[in-house]
């Protein structure tokens, strides 16, 4: 294969064996001194790789497009846009469901090793359900010719679809096959149930961005979660898979643990699905904070938890809030941020605030790598960890981590 190309590789084919998985849905080869990032490959393998995108430094980025020497774990993709240069919302549709698995395990494993200084063995646990028809959520572009689909990896690129088999019934299907306003964005959901929700985002014009059309469906989606029914936003924030919600519901509740009267803070806290079973934990001589910028989350919270006076809604930027310094002393803290993370300075609030227990929701493992990494500094090394394939055939995962004040010495019953 040909060398390097001036003033960069981009389109540049070369032959390479994969090496380990790195976080973001590909592997690693290397080539002439550089770092390839190579989707659509799997570890072991002898593959054609294409770059495509070089923007000079110590490494570039590559599609596998040719399979010299195939995994023992390498599958057909089931779906036809699984592929170079097609859609970019499945990372892993070419591994069975147990490679993804394992893969996704060393990701976590590798970014808390690198990132938090921290050894520990992950396992990624199956939702039941399988592989497919998962998705309740999604979002979709609208191309020039006003067709639905998905953007291609990195791009802006709209690439059509007539079906998504992630995607659970009532979402994407319901969308496909008509024809959108060109350059709006689509945002569907499919409720508990059954109902499905559509709203048309048309393109911004110049500095003015025109309001969501709702297309059908209503202004609340009915969700369970918890023992408990929802209405919320069908399009804010809620797991996507079905499962998901109950699954980590019952991780929290069983390591949270929080006493009878105590004082429980729910931080990132959205309708308050956890704020919930902490709130059965306090009991009504407890207290829950639960804290959320979102305003429309938290009347979503306030409403749906009014039997529970025990909960207190804030709305405010985690940061802030607790930088005022009024919230009432923790005896355990649930935080769910989103994708970036919490960081330093929220971190260090909460161990300030010193909690026994932390425990930390997480949909990046890079971000919790760092945040854990802060914890320990400041006395709350990890004490267990669970990850869950919230979202098979893609690269993310959900990690769950317990975090205990090492000062404190947990009560004989504590689970």
């Amino acid at each position: 294969m040909s060398g390097r190309r001036e003033p960069g590789w981009t389109g540049l084919r070369v032959e390479v064996e994969v090496g380990p998985v790195a976080h973001g849905g590909h592997c690693v080869a290397r080539h002439d001194g550089r770092v390839l990032f190579v989707r659509h490959a799997l570890p072991g393998e002898l593959v054609v790789a294409e770059v495509t995108e070089d923007r000079g430094g110590s490494f570039c980025r590559a599609d596998a497009v040719e399979v010299l020497r195939a995994a023992p774990s390498r599958v057909d993709p089931v779906c036809p846009h699984a592929v170079p240069g097609g859609c970019g919302g499945c990372d892993w549709q070419h591994a069975d469901p147990g490679e993804q698995r394992r893969l996704k395990a060393a990701v976590v494993a590798e970014q808390l090793a690198r990132l938090g200084g921290i050894d520990v063995d992950v396992e990624v646990e199956e939702l039941p359900g399988g592989s497919l028809d998962w998705r309740t959520r999604a979002r979709l572009a609208v191309d020039d010719d006003g067709r639905a689909g998905f953007r291609a990896h990195r791009s802006h690129r709209v690439v059509p679809v007539a079906g998504c088999p992630i995607a659970a019934p009532g979402t994407v299907d319901v969308v496909v096959g008509r024809t959108w306003t060109p350059g709006a964005e689509l945002a569907v959901a499919v409720d508990a149930d059954a109902h499905s929700h559509v709203t048309e985002s048309p393109p911004a014009s110049g500095r003015h961005r025109p309001r969501p059309r709702r297309v059908f469906g209503a202004a609340v989606a009915r969700e369970r979660a918890a023992r408990r029914e929802w209405d919320v936003d069908p399009h804010g924030f809620w797991q996507v898979h079905p499962d998901a919600a109950d699954v980590l519901v019952e991780v929290v509740e069983q390591w949270a643990d929080a006493p009878a009267g105590g004082v429980a803070w729910d931080l990132y806290s959205g309708v308050g699905l956890f704020a919930s079973v902490l709130a059965g934990q306090v009991g009504p001589l407890g207290t829950v904070c639960a804290v959320e910028s979102a305003g429309a989350a938290t009347r979503d919270c306030a409403s749906n938890l009014a039997d529970l006076a025990q909960v207190r809604t804030v709305t405010g930027r985690v940061d802030d809030v607790l930088a005022r310094g009024d919230l009432p002393a923790p005896d355990v803290v649930v935080l769910d941020p989103p994708r970036k993370g919490a960081g330093r300075d929220v971190v260090t609030a909460i161990a300030a605030a010193a909690p026994p227990v932390v425990i930390y929701v997480a949909c990046d493992p890079a971000a919790l790598a760092r945040d854990v990494a802060t914890f320990a500094e400041r006395g709350y090394p990890l004490a267990a960890l669970r990850a869950f394939d919230a979202f098979p055939m893609t690269h993310h995962v959900e990690c769950v981590a317990l975090l205990r004040d090492v000062r404190v010495t947990p009560r004989p019953d504590a689970r």
